[in-house]
Parts: C-alpha cells; structure tokens; sequence
C-alpha cells in the first residue's frame, strides 16, 4: 500500500525573498501564502537585498507602500503609486550589467514591475510565480485569506496558524525555516500526526564581481550569476530536522 506524505510550508509573501525561501518550495507539495498577519515595517514583504556598486555591501531595493497603521494586514497593504520604483529598481539592478543572465533576469524583472495591480501581495505573489516558472519550480499554492471555511477560532497561539492549515489540507509534514523553533510545541502536531520539520539552507558562495561574497540577498542576485541548473541544485542543499 502506497503511503500518502504531503509535505506543506506558510510563509508571507516577501518580495524576491532569498533562497532559502525558494528550497522551502521546492521541498514543498503545496505553499500556502500567509497574507493574514499585520505588516511589519522593515521586514522582507516589501524589500529585499542586492549588492550594492563595488560588491563591498549590500543594497535595498523597495517597493514603496502608502502610509498604513500598525494593525494593517499584509493582505490590506497597497503600493504607493505616486513614486517612480519601479525605474529606480531597475536602474539599480544595472549593477549585474555584466552579469551572465543579466539580459534573461531583467526580462523577468521587467516582467514583475509591469504587473498590474495596487497590491503589494499580489505583487509578490506574481513575483514567486514568475520566479518558480524560470527555475522550473512546482509552486502549489493557495492565499490563506481566501481559504473558504478555515477553522479560525480554533487558533489561540502563534504555532496553530501553521498545525491548523496543515490539518485543513491534510498534510502529513509542516516544514519551518529554522527561525521560529521555539515558538512551536511538537506534541500539538504529534497528536494531529503531523511530522514537524525544520529546513536550514546551506548558502553556496558563487562567483561576482564582489571582492567579499555576501550570503542571503535576493534570489535576483543569484540568478544573475548562475545558470538555472546550478540553482537548483544550489537549492536541494539543506539540512532537514524533526523537531520530536
């Protein structure tokens, strides 16, 4: 008899997050878009890191949002129209000119910015398909706003968001970056007999045009300078532990 395993990953949607995000998909048979939680200024929804002229540091590159409260949900956040981002990100990816799929990675950019909405989620959201189609990446996913009859009031601490939408499509394994570990209490998903699991990318230097190699900008940054099967196999580099 064959057994069913159902590996399942939630995570707000970043804005060309790093790569560990994309092993996280990768390992994943479905991805569940976490667009349900407050905003949090300065975090990785609206920016993310490239390097920055001379390759001695990194640099951001920023989507920015309309003035919000501090209560907004990430699903809520629109992107503020009135400044012309979309030509400075563009104009600070020229660094990678001389990158080897420059010319492929800036079509894919081109891609994204021309997206049309006022929302930042489904901004990202395009962005992750978009980049899971280029590196040949199975992106199963659904918005977890939208999940018609989800158990809400049966979530009373920070580590059932994920038991109860592991539950809700019954997966057999939730798999966590390794941040967070303490938040989570194995017994809850034993007793659903969901395996809990922690994915720890191991970070591959590659080659820039940088002196110093900076891990864990943008997934853009890596894409500029490796060929799609190098990525992947760039991206089956982890350790993966049980938490029991």
């Amino acid at each position: 008899k064959e057994i069913f395993i159902m590996r399942i990953g939630v995570m707000q949607p970043y804005f060309f997050p790093y790569i560990g995000y994309f092993s996280l998909i990768k390992y994943c048979e479905k991805w569940v878009i976490f667009d349900s939680v407050k905003y949090i200024d300065k975090g990785w929804v609206n920016r993310n890191r490239i390097l920055k002229q001379h390759g001695l540091e990194a640099n951001y590159i920023t989507v920015p949002i309309e003035r919000t409260s501090s209560k907004t949900l990430i699903k809520d956040i629109k992107i503020n129209k009135n400044i012309d981002w979309k030509n400075k990100i563009l104009g600070e990816l020229t660094i990678y000119k001389k990158a080897p799929f420059f010319k492929e990675v800036m079509a894919l950019v081109n891609d994204v910015l021309s997206y049309n909405t006022d929302s930042l989620c489904e901004l990202n959201i395009y962005s992750l398909k978009v980049v899971c189609e280029y590196l040949d990446i199975n992106f199963n996913y659904e918005v977890f706003s939208q999940l018609p009859n989800f158990p809400l009031e049966s979530v009373h601490a920070p580590d059932e968001w994920a038991l109860y939408t592991a539950k809700y499509f019954n997966a057999t394994e939730y798999v966590n970056p390794p941040g967070g570990k303490a938040f989570f209490n194995p017994d809850k998903y034993r007793n659903f007999n969901i395996k809990l699991t922690f994915l720890t990318p191991i970070l591959n230097e590659y080659k820039t045009f940088s002196p110093v190699f900076i891990p864990e900008l943008s997934i853009l940054d890596i894409m500029f300078w490796n060929s799609k099967e190098n990525i992947n196999e760039m991206l089956k580099n982890f350790i993966l532990d049980e938490f029991s």
